[in-house]
């Protein structure tokens, strides 16, 4: 079984989260501070890394800086503020998804193993459903043609890129359209929301673009 440590300081989530990540097959292993979590993913490293961003302590984000010196194991972060998520993804510190409270434990396993796939350890991902050809501006889902305007494609080019990572407005403004003066977030979301209907039109049944409330948007290809 892959060990997952669960790095929480408050009892009551840690203590469901240990029992969904066990009854999902899991090793999960808890600690309360960073300093005793840190120390322990260096000795012998996990999977995967459950770090909540305030700990007593060494705080998440030190904990993260640290690994990242040091390791490349997957690290997903905890956090009970929206805007934290949008200062994380800013400072490009490396973490491979964040989650927000308050959630649902069945979403943070789905995360865990939608994470682990991602990084080959949950045995080989499926192959793309999805192609985009940069030269021709053309994208395949399933073999289906998706019929784009350019600001989509350069959306869905961006994003699934890299997949499971999630971008937020800002970035996706900076990287889809800089040099337009007058994008502004609402522009963004109208393009987002006709993506997503283009994408679903062609296969439907799965939510290709997830939404991560208040912060952006990541491309889910599985």
């Amino acid at each position: 079984m892959k060990t997952i440590f669960v790095v929480e300081d408050e009892h009551d989530i840690a203590s469901v989260l240990v029992d969904y990540l066990r009854a999902a097959g899991f090793e999960p292993r808890h600690f309360a501070d960073g300093e005793a979590a840190l120390q322990a993913a260096l000795t012998a490293p996990p999977a995967l890394l459950l770090l909540d961003l305030m700990l007593p302590g060494r705080s998440g984000l030190e904990v993260l800086r640290e690994i990242r010196q040091r390791s490349g194991v997957p690290v997903v972060m905890l956090t009970a503020r929206v805007d934290e998520v949008d200062r994380l993804l800013g400072l490009e510190l490396g973490a491979d998804d964040y989650i927000c409270k308050p959630f649902s434990p069945r979403e943070v396993v789905a995360r865990v193993k939608a994470v682990l796939r991602r990084m080959g350890d949950e045995g080989a991902a499926p192959p793309s459903r999805l192609q985009v050809e940069e030269a021709s501006r053309s994208a395949l889902l399933d073999g289906h043609r998706l019929h784009l305007t350019p600001k989509e494609f350069a959306l869905l080019a961006t994003m699934s890129a890299r997949p499971g990572r999630i971008y937020s407005r800002a970035q996706l403004l900076e990287l889809v359209y800089p040099d337009a003066l007058e994008a502004n977030e609402r522009t963004l979301d109208s393009h987002i929301k006709n993506l997503r209907r283009k994408l679903a039109t062609a296969v439907p049944g799965h939510d290709w673009i997830r939404s991560v409330y208040g912060v952006g948007f990541s491309f889910e290809p599985h």
